[in-house]
């Protein structure tokens, strides 16, 4: 489990929710034949996207939605076989791959994902985790136990493009699934505050028994791929995103803003906006910052290798390749849950041919600095509001 960065209870009061005890395991990588959207065209150029599910995951088609490094021996002489293991394989204090989630295991080796090909249509990688219940009162035989608070998955996700031309804000923003006022996936447990989202509605084991995928999304997360009930495992979409420069996965499973939930295609919990936002680092701060474009590069979708921004996720349904500040490994003020650091680049930027790939935190704030980002509609740069929980999973490089 992540804990949240937190001077003890000033964070949250008590954070409740119900549901028997259900581990979270995560993640896996789906391409983009197994995803579960629809899409359809409206009129106007609009592009709809309805449909539960996670959608296309991490190792999308093209530069502009495949993260996964390149092999290190390009451009030599030699074949990678020769190469010695990323120096973090033998000095975890070292830049290189590294599996950050550890309540799991990945099902290939984190430091053969450079070194493997992976077919188009193929899922990869998979992280199961074993008996974490996600719960607000410690319980003898070690499980947690929720006071109150619930998840509602009834809710179809949908979402539509505002318009070809400018896609963000969509016209239509529904989450596939909503908190009630109490719940949280923060749960204070023994005076430590841990992230722990509920996956799954609290029905009998029978009725989300889905070990081998194609679940009922009616009563589980919207990024469940499978689900076990017997092995009290759960299996879920990992999401491509940066850190300083480096490839990262990680999972969402709450915003406080239920906009932000549509396109992230995770659970609405308003009372995240409980959390203070815009404080970045200093003591009390219980966030991190993630960087999002709302009008990054668009034209030919996971093609373009300078593609970026809920623009075009809304255009073609994959992710918007957002930047991280600080992960485990790189920085000392992890945290999973992210302040939204929304921004859009300026006419003047784009005219002049600036607007690309943004992978790293000091460059996005240079830009802004010199004016060629702003937040958006012009708006002074800095937090947008929401927060989204979202824990990495692994570092590429």
């Amino acid at each position: 489990m992540d804990l949240i960065r937190s001077d003890g209870g000033s964070l949250l009061r008590k954070t409740v929710a119900c549901l028997s005890a259900m581990t979270l395991g995560t993640a896996m990588l789906l391409t983009s034949t197994a995803s579960a959207q629809g899409r359809e065209e409206r009129g106007e150029g609009e592009v709809a996207r309805a449909g539960n599910g996670p959608g296309p995951a991490a190792n999308g088609p093209g530069p502009g939605c495949n993260i996964i490094p390149p092999l290190a021996s390009i451009g030599t002489k030699v074949d990678i076989s020769q190469f010695p293991p990323p120096d973090s394989l033998t000095n975890p204090d070292l830049a290189g791959p590294v599996q950050l989630l550890k309540s799991g295991k990945f099902d290939i080796p984190i430091e053969q994902l450079t070194g493997i090909n992976v077919p188009a249509g193929n899922p990869r990688g998979t992280i199961n985790a074993g008996d974490a219940a996600r719960t607000a009162t410690r319980r003898a035989d070690g499980t947690f136990l929720f006071d109150s608070g619930l998840v509602d998955f009834r809710p179809n996700r949908e979402v539509v493009a505002g318009s070809q031309e400018k896609p963000f804000p969509p016209s239509v923003a529904q989450p596939g699934s909503v908190g009630d006022e109490d719940y949280s996936p923060l749960v204070l447990v023994d005076g430590i505050i841990y992230d722990a989202p509920v996956v799954a509605a609290a029905v009998d084991d029978a009725f989300i028994n889905f070990p081998n995928g194609n679940p009922n999304y009616g009563l589980v997360h919207d990024q469940v791929i499978a689900i076990d009930p017997a092995n009290r495992t759960v299996t879920l979409s990992l999401i491509n995103g940066y850190s300083f420069g480096k490839p990262v996965f990680y999972i969402s499973t709450e915003s406080s803003d239920p906009t932000v939930s549509a396109i992230e295609g995770n659970t609405f919990a308003p009372r995240l906006r409980r959390i203070e936002t815009g404080v970045d680092d200093i003591s009390r701060s219980a966030v991190e910052r993630i960087f999002i474009a709302t009008n990054g590069e668009t034209k030919g979708g996971c093609q373009n290798p300078q593609r970026q921004g809920l623009g075009a996720a809304l255009l073609d349904g994959h992710r918007p390749n957002n930047t991280f500040g600080g992960i485990p490994t790189t920085a000392t003020d992890y945290s999973p849950v992210w302040d939204a650091n929304v921004y859009e680049w300026t006419e003047e930027a784009i005219e002049k041919g600036y607007r690309g790939l943004l992978t790293e935190e000091f460059r996005i704030l240079k830009l802004a600095r010199d004016g060629y980002i702003t937040g958006p509609n012009g708006a002074p740069y800095g937090s947008f509001g929401p927060v989204i929980v979202c824990g990495v999973a692994a570092r590429l490089n």
